[in-house]
């Protein structure tokens, strides 16, 4: 029983490849999960703004929103390692960028913004050709247990990395904490040198906006992929409560911010460790579908609990139910997407799960300054499970959606892409 329910990390055993792409992200993604606190840390102590933080996450949107779309038409066309490697390698540099203006006496304020621009820009470039790097340096049949090695990954560091971070930053200084991130960086540089070169997909499209429609265009034709979207996007526009998190703390004595914002990673972190039963899972829409609405249940709950522990607890739930659906969602992608679209479709992946957090802490905070904190959590709840409903009617290939034929087709499609190339040539 116990070994059904274990993380499955045959991924790890089976490919040299993978394994050294799965440890310098595991590495980097620390370094990375630090400078994501201390960046809006040190805007924080420079300016001592509220507002000059959170519009250092518009500075951060904006670059991401649109390099996502030529990072993956980017990742269609070139040699997806190397472009790895170049983000990577730009994102090393900003770190030092950082690291040489936290050391003058008075800090830079506007370079933390550039700064934090790049960073998302380069990111726009680097997450859809790992997207797509990542399937093609595993079996098809280990797809499920990859996509929990990466949430597992994402999981760990950032729980460990922003609880570690205030302190690195407080008692050593930001300069220190942006040079751990950059050292972290060249450590996933090495393990990227030391991969095997990837062949680009057969007869790339060249980056364009007719292939960035392309891209658009399949995946509308697609309700399986849709359904990924939409329901991932209504799930956090609805029911994402983290702005509220520090209000809501106040009334439970306000030191348990810290745990509102750890919880769901915690549950998502349980939920990753005993994920070995995915694989046996094949209805995979419908399980994005139930795991949505369950977040939607226990945020409905969070908004209804009266004690802290109770609170801790549905937010904890949720947290796993995300982690479920994240899970299926990145299988569905991976299984389905055939590889000369990959990288165009990882860039509306990384639209998708970016742009719903966004917007649902802005939907939450507008909600309860209108009408108070509980009734914009428990209403957000409410409307991510009547969203789930209505998306499950109105999509119902989605909802049918059986992994074993979105692989079939996929290799179909491969298949059909390469006999093609062949007969005219």
């Amino acid at each position: 029983m116990a070994g059904a329910l274990a993380l499955d990390v045959s991924p790890l055993r089976a490919s040299r490849d993978y394994r050294l792409l799965f440890a310098g992200q595991f590495i980097s993604g620390f370094g990375s999960a630090i400078s994501y606190v201390v960046l809006p840390w040190q805007v924080y102590q420079l300016t001592k703004s509220s507002f000059a933080v959170g519009m250092l996450g518009v500075a951060e949107f904006v670059p991401m929103f649109i390099m996502a779309f030529v990072g993956g038409a980017l990742a269609d066309y070139v040699d997806r390692r190397r472009l790895i490697l170049l983000a990577e390698t730009g994102l090393a540099l900003c770190c030092g960028i950082l690291v040489l203006n936290s050391l003058l006496a008075e800090p830079m304020v506007w370079v933390l913004f550039v700064i934090a621009a790049v960073f998302a820009a380069l990111n726009g470039i680097h997450r859809p050709s790992l997207e797509a790097l990542t399937p093609r340096l595993v079996e098809p049949e280990q797809l499920p247990a990859v996509s929990a090695l990466t949430i597992l990954r994402y999981n760990f560091n950032f729980i460990v990395g922003p609880a570690i971070a205030g302190v690195i930053a407080a008692s050593l200084g930001a300069a220190f904490a942006f040079t751990i991130d950059a050292a972290t960086f060249v450590v996933s540089i090495i393990a990227l040198l030391l991969m095997r070169s990837i062949p680009v997909p057969v007869d790339p499209d060249r980056p364009s906006l007719r292939s960035v429609r392309e891209g658009l265009k399949y995946a509308r034709s697609r309700q399986e992929l849709l359904g990924t979207y939409l329901v991932d996007l209504n799930a956090m526009f609805f029911g994402m409560p983290m702005a509220l998190f520090p209000a809501i703390a106040e009334s439970f004595g306000g030191a348990s911010v810290g745990l509102f914002y750890a919880m769901p990673a915690a549950g998502s972190l349980v939920v990753t460790l005993t994920s070995g039963w995915t694989s046996r899972i094949h209805k995979h829409g419908l399980a994005v579908t139930v795991a949505a609405t369950v977040w939607g249940l226990m945020i409905i709950g969070f908004g209804m609990a009266n004690s802290l522990w109770l609170a801790l607890l549905f937010l904890a739930a949720a947290g796993g139910a995300d982690t479920v659906s994240g899970m299926f969602r990145m299988t569905i992608w991976n299984q389905t997407i055939p590889d000369h679209l990959r990288g165009r479709l990882a860039g509306i992946e990384v639209i998708s799960y970016t742009t719903g957090p966004y917007l649902g802490n802005a939907e939450a905070g507008l909600v309860a300054g209108l009408f108070g904190l509980r009734a914009s959590v428990v209403s957000g709840g409410v409307l991510c499970v009547l969203g789930s409903g209505l998306l499950a009617l109105l999509l119902p290939a989605f909802l049918r959606y059986d992994g074993r034929d979105g692989l079939a087709r996929k290799m179909a499609e491969d298949s059909s892409r390469r006999a093609g190339l062949t007969t005219t040539g």
